[in-house]
């Protein structure tokens, strides 16, 4: 998180922007820096503005001194509103999560009573406190009824977060709404915190209630709880509901889902603050739709005080099946012929210990599919998890005599978070259940083969796996495409040829961008605006594999993504590996993706090949990397490459080039090296190919 801390004045009010305090991290931040070169300018730079708080170890500075000495070094040139408002946030005196809090009530007042904002903001921060105070009571229960997870903030709070409140306001007119403004700065906040929370990524969200709209069976899906609802991810996803429920444990996470969800439409919320299988705060809810993403492998989930609970309709839960109750307490929320979609690990499909209750959800027809996702779907991202669809049934409902199993792994071999296409998985997930799905992807098994002694329901036992090499013709043609790769391989195989040692002056890239020989971005949360959804994202697993940009922007408000052209050099940042790649006409228009730094060279002074033949040197990259942590960071400006005139860079940047080409070409022979060696041996032992 962007370290930055606000000072007050004995009445509690913020007096002046020169109150805000910035971290080492901050200032790092703004620069678009590692930290190592903020310690180095502070060592270097007399001039460099003095700490005015925090601890000799941890020193906090003020924002504007040093606003302006980066300005004055030509190394911040205007703080955006976006940058701006999040350091404010990030320094409000309870917190940042209650700051967050607060100035979500302020954009809901902005966003029911648009006009009357002119009005307060107009006024002095003492009089704005004391009127948002009576106004937000009136909007909260309005809005959330008298009894709800959100509570008006106290007048001091507001008082202190004047400020923010009007830079929130002015950048909700920025983005286009009240809406946009708060999920920008609840997605900083979740982005800068990653280890804090556990999130359904949005595309899986979108599938989810794509998935419960198409199992519906009844009235459409007005009413739809989450009752492990988390930052409400899954309930946003649900398309023109009338009603929505959501209960969390976690005080804050409840006040900002009933935020949020009240930003995003005009449907009724109310959302309780409770552990929802101990404490259910909507026993007498009859939903037509439950969206789940609950909390995995949960041991204290309530099993010694809940053994005569009525939920357990389907059976009692061992103390290992924290997910078999989340299921049942679903089934016990909806209406008769309710559909409820739970993100499950795969593990609940098999568990001996839940068989006896699986076996009863398949007997009265409340399972109704099991679909297994890809690897990286969702956190934990090396599990493929799965989705359990589930409808209660109702009285004289006769159960189904099949089940469905889907298994969407094959669809993207080796893929990872940043790279699942989700419009194929969705299609083919609708698609199984319409009855359209390729039998190598779902299948419907009866359920009385299902019923043995260990109800094994993980899909990939009832799919066959789709071959990896193909028949043998196709064997043949990786064959052919093999051999010419490797004679290509061969020609390209470069020879040392030896040099004479000796010293060469050397220049860094922090001095090259300051003399505007090249420029420095970084990768960042970019987010699809209106005509760049389409844009893919150069990821970090790009550059590392050599592979076409793969990664897609998220949804969100608007913050324009760094795209890369050709001839631009991309640098990953973590991980403590050497490489550098060449953006060539392919590549060029994708959007930068986390870790990745971007130098920009002029063709003029520098050469984008001999740049980055330099940056792959072990020798510079140790030399310029942090090993304080136990992830490797790549601080980019320090690293070093030779002053020459630009004739001999490009000379040298010719043998780079060939390098590169060469190292596709290894790359090239590997993977399709891999691929026949696998083919021959499923051929091999499915009978497809025979031994010569």
């Amino acid at each position: 998180m962007l370290g930055v801390h606000s000072r007050t004045r004995g009445d509690g009010q913020v007096p002046e922007e020169s109150a805000t305090e910035v971290t080492a991290a901050g200032i790092a931040r703004l620069a678009g820096v590692g930290r190592a070169a903020v310690s180095n300018w502070r060592r270097r730079h007399a001039d460099f503005p003095k700490p005015v708080g925090g601890t000799e170890t941890s020193p906090s500075f003020s924002l504007t001194d040093v606003e302006q000495w980066l300005r004055d070094q030509g190394k911040l040139a205007e703080v955006p509103l976006r940058e701006r408002l999040w350091q404010q946030l990030s320094g409000h005196p309870a917190g940042t999560v209650a700051g967050l809090v607060h100035t979500g009530c302020v954009l809901l007042l902005l966003r029911e009573r648009p006009a009357a904002w002119p009005g307060l903001a107009a006024l002095p921060d003492d009089r704005l406190a004391g009127v948002l105070s009576t106004a937000l009571e009136e909007v909260l229960t309005v809005r959330f009824g008298p009894v709800r997870a959100v509570h008006t903030p106290a007048r001091a709070d507001l008082l202190a977060a004047a400020p923010l409140f009007r830079a929130a306001a002015e950048l909700a007119g920025e983005l286009g709404g009240a809406r946009q403004a708060f999920e920008f700065l609840l997605g900083r906040h979740l982005d800068a915190n990653p280890r804090q929370y556990t999130l359904t990524p949005p595309p899986l969200a979108e599938l989810m209630a794509a998935l419960a709209a198409a199992a519906a069976t009844g009235a459409p899906a007005g009413t739809v709880l989450d009752p492990a609802s988390g930052t409400g991810g899954l309930l946003s996803a649900v398309p023109a509901p009338t009603a929505l429920y959501a209960q969390d444990a976690d005080p804050d996470l409840a006040a900002l889902t009933a935020l949020r969800l009240a930003l995003h439409g005009d449907a009724d919320i109310r959302s309780a603050v409770g552990d929802t299988l101990r404490a259910d705060a909507f026993p007498g809810l009859a939903a037509d739709t439950v969206l789940c993403h609950p909390p995995f492998n949960e041991r204290a989930w309530g099993h010694d005080e809940l053994a005569y609970d009525p939920r357990w309709e389907y059976g009692f839960p061992a103390r290992t099946e924290s997910e078999l109750a989340w299921v049942q307490h679903a089934l016990a929320r909806l209406r008769d012929g309710g559909t409820a979609v739970l993100l499950m690990p795969p593990a609940v499909a098999s568990r001996r210990s839940g068989r006896r209750i699986r076996a009863d959800l398949l007997r009265r027809g409340a399972l109704r599919a099991v679909i297994a996702l890809p690897a990286g779907a969702a956190p934990p991202y090396g599990i493929p998890l799965h989705l359990w669809v589930l409808v209660r049934p109702g009285s004289g409902h006769r159960p189904p005599a099949e089940a469905l199993f889907v298994d969407t792994a094959g669809l993207v071999p080796d893929a990872g978070r940043d790279k699942l296409p989700w419009t194929v998985l969705q299609a083919a997930v609708l698609d199984a259940w319409a009855g359209r799905g390729e039998e190598s992807v779902a299948r419907s098994v009866p359920v009385v083969e299902l019923l043995d002694d260990e109800v094994d329901l993980a899909p990939a036992r009832y799919l066959a796996a789709p071959a990896t090499g193909g028949t043998a013709p196709e064997l043949a043609a990786v064959r052919d495409r093999l051999d010419e790769t490797l004679r290509r391989t061969l020609g390209l195989a470069p020879t040392p040829v030896p040099a004479r040692p000796g010293p060469r002056p050397l220049t860094t890239v922090g001095e090259l961008a300051r003399t505007g020989a090249l420029q420095l971005r970084t990768g960042g949360p970019g987010t699809a605006a209106s005509g760049t959804a389409a844009v893919p994202v150069l990821t970090e697993y790009d550059v590392l594999s050599g592979g076409a940009p793969s990664g897609t922007l998220p949804d969100g408000p608007a913050e324009e993504p760094v795209l890369v052209a050709e001839g631009d050099v991309v640098v990953p940042v973590l991980g403590g590996g050497s490489t550098a790649r060449v953006v060539d006409a392919a590549t060029a228009g994708a959007a930068l993706g986390r870790s990745l730094q971007l130098l920009r060279p002029d063709p003029a002074a520098l050469d984008p090949w001999f740049l980055a033949g330099f940056l792959r040197g072990t020798a510079n990259n140790r030399q310029a990397s942090s090993f304080a942590s136990t992830a490797t960071r790549l601080d980019v400006r320090r690293l070093q490459l030779p002053r020459l005139p630009l004739a001999d860079q490009r000379r040298h940047g010719a043998h780079f080039r060939a390098l590169a080409e060469f190292e596709e070409a290894l790359r090239l022979a590997s993977r399709l090296g891999e691929q026949l060696v696998q083919g021959l041996y499923d051929g091999l032992a499915d009978g497809s190919v025979q031994p010569e």
